[in-house]
């Protein structure tokens, strides 16, 4: 029942991407919360990674997220009013795996720079924290199973069943986190990057 727009974005491309906030300012008169969920996962090594790759992953998961949090950030500072926002980052950004090289390298700069925003604008109320995602099942990780690892159809209950809780994080539960982190309920906190993810990094068996 709510009033709800769609705007078709490239967020690669940052004139898009600023694009997208305004016209939310334009429908709605203001900006209240933001989340980066956009996400490239397209695979690559340290020795195999073309410059073009890199600076996709750089475009996507690091320059998108840098310049919409800056044209909503301006908005909030324009009213005066507090606001959040939530980065998707992903867990890989503590060190990931060899064939994520440039992934790791933009999402440990996404993680770095929700620091830095929140930092900057705890005074100004608005809130800024990121979530480092763990192994989830959504239609894009299905694509890219079955793209780059061969993956079946029964790669989701094979997988589930190396994990300690048995099965893949999902997206719901994600999202209800995101809301959690987006409303008052989650108080004060700012400039917190969470692991949402079933294994305890720095843990060792």
């Amino acid at each position: 029942g709510a009033d709800a727009r769609c705007v078709p974005t490239d967020v690669a491309d940052v004139a898009q991407a600023q694009a997208s906030v305004a016209a939310a300012v334009t429908a709605f008169g203001r900006v209240d919360s933001l989340v980066n969920a956009a996400g490239l996962t397209s695979r690559g090594t340290l020795v195999d990674t073309t410059p073009e790759l890199f600076d996709e992953h750089v475009a996507i998961n690091l320059r998108a997220p840098f310049f919409l949090m800056q044209a909503a950030v301006r908005d909030m500072l324009r009213r005066g009013s507090p606001g959040t926002i939530v980065n998707i980052i992903s867990s890989s950004e503590l060190g990931g795996q060899p064939y994520l090289a440039a992934y790791v390298a933009a999402k440990a700069g996404l993680a770095g720079l929700t620091r830095n925003a929140a930092h900057a604008h705890r005074f100004d109320r608005i809130r800024i924290n990121g979530l480092d995602i763990g192994w989830t099942d959504t239609e894009g990780e299905d694509a890219t199973q079955r793209r780059f690892h061969g993956a079946g159809d029964g790669w989701r209950e094979e997988a589930g069943r190396k994990l300690p809780m048995g099965r893949l994080g999902q997206v719901d539960e994600i999202a209800d986190f995101v809301v959690f982190l987006l409303s008052d309920r989650s108080g004060v906190v700012t400039g917190s990057v969470i692991d949402w993810d079933q294994n305890v990094f720095g843990g060792l068996d």
